[in-house]
């Protein structure tokens, strides 16, 4: 297994908190990154676009400032997420700030980011791809990706249908560089497991929607809280990927969960214009098969220090037993 020197020392549980299309902004990163996690939003999230350079600014003040009034105190590095795919008209403009920006971790999803990597690695930061299955993660590795976030099945948004035990194995048969293991992943003995099967770090997405920092209405918070597993859809409908959704969020705009058509993948369409895929998000919600541990709407910092909690506490129990 493998860690980047910027994640050693940094962290006070090994977890990334996943980007949230329309979730994640400068406020959840920052209360992630001061609690000791790796907090991450999509560039796309920043809008106009002119917004991304101002919220960079904001965040590297903010956790610059906290560093220097708590210099014990262990900070994470931040991540944006950069969509590759031809539809993402800002691709280039965005990632030209996070060059300017020196942005840590860039997380890369769909195609494999070839221009990414170089730009990137031009000024020293990383990069980690999200794949969903061996020839997407071998295509990254090719390119030089610095690590392969699995998102396995039951994860929140778009995700793969692998189990996890599945694809982490298959992917360290030939590859031991960093892994970070995503999918259903609620709880400190969970991100625990996730260690104990291979990974490095935990991808941990889901469990953020119902915190007091993320960008989601009342309404969406509440509806992860009460729902579960049996609640979450698989469909290709909304964006022509297949991806986790809200039973009752789809209900809401209409539609039988039971009884949705396919979608055509060549239709996707990231575009900053916005569009029904945009629409889609914002009324389609998503959600992975962990909500059924999610059980208030609370701050982030509570849910990392009981991910801390949890996660010293599996550790005492597994070091007891052995």
């Amino acid at each position: 297994m493998s860690l980047p020197g910027i994640l050693k020392n940094n962290m006070t549980i090994p977890v990334i908190g996943s980007p949230l299309f329309i979730l994640s902004n400068p406020k959840l990163v920052i209360e992630q990154c001061k609690a000791g996690i790796v907090g991450s939003f999509p560039a796309l999230n920043a809008r106009p676009a002119e917004k991304l350079g101002e919220w960079l600014t904001f965040i590297k003040q903010e956790l610059e400032d906290y560093k220097q009034q708590n210099p014990d105190a262990k900070v994470a590095p931040f991540a944006v997420n950069q969509i590759v795919h031809p539809s993402n008209d800002r691709l280039e403009q965005d990632m030209a700030v996070c060059v300017e920006h020196k942005v840590p971790i860039i997380i890369t999803s769909l195609h494999a980011p070839t221009e990414i990597v170089r730009a990137a690695h031009s000024y020293g930061g990383l990069v980690f791809h999200d794949v969903t299955n061996i020839k997407h993660a071998k295509k990254a590795l090719s390119v030089g990706v610095d690590g392969l976030i699995l998102v396995t099945a039951g994860a929140g948004g778009h995700a793969g249908t692998l189990n996890p035990f599945a694809l982490l194995t298959e992917i360290r048969q030939f590859y031991d560089g960093t892994v970070i293991l995503g999918g259903s992943i609620t709880r400190g003995n969970h991100v625990l497991s996730a260690e104990v099967m291979g990974a490095d770090l935990a991808y941990i997405g889901t469990r953020f929607i119902a915190t007091h920092e993320a960008n989601a209405d009342d309404t969406y918070k509440q509806m992860v809280v009460d729902s579960t597993a049996s609640d979450i859809v698989y469909t290709n409908l909304f964006t022509g990927v297949h991806g986790n959704y809200l039973r009752g969020s789809i209900e809401n705009v209409g539609l039988d969960p039971d009884n949705l058509v396919s979608s055509d993948k060549s239709k996707m369409s990231i575009g900053s214009k916005g569009s029904a895929k945009g629409k889609a998000w914002r009324d389609v919600w998503g959600a992975g098969h962990g909500v059924g541990n999610i059980t208030s709407v609370t701050s982030a910092a509570d849910v990392i220090s009981q991910l801390r909690e949890e996660y010293a506490e599996a550790r005492e129990k597994m070091i007891a037993a052995s």
